[in-house]
């Protein structure tokens, strides 16, 4: 039984180990071009949240920051103009994250 359990354990490591992707740290040129893509969905928006949310994309040290204030693009655009459009925009963003965050977070707006 014991050397059951222990083989199973081994090949499950093995799977998982295998599954897992070296991590990426993204290099200075890497968040510009990820910051300049959610600056440019946002940039006919002028007021003082959209002043505070830019500093907040300054601000950010990890892709996975970014991403989580997409949300808040998403808001200021659809303000601004519709949620529809505000939808194209942070629609247009997912290929920038592609390999940044995990896959499963990757989903449209419809």
């Amino acid at each position: 039984m014991k050397a059951m359990i222990r083989t199973l354990t081994r090949l499950l490591r093995a799977r998982f180990q295998r599954a897992q992707k070296p991590r990426r740290f993204p290099t200075a040129r890497d968040m510009y071009q990820i910051r300049e893509a959610m600056l440019s969905a946002m940039n006919d928006c002028e007021s003082s949240g959209a002043d505070r949310l830019r500093q907040r994309l300054y601000q950010a040290r990890a892709p996975q920051e970014l991403w989580l204030l997409r949300n808040d693009i998403y808001q200021l655009v659809s303000q601004r103009h519709s949620q529809s459009e505000a939808a194209q925009r942070i629609n247009a963003l997912m290929p920038v994250f592609e390999g940044w965050v995990d896959a499963k977070q990757l989903l449209r707006i419809k």
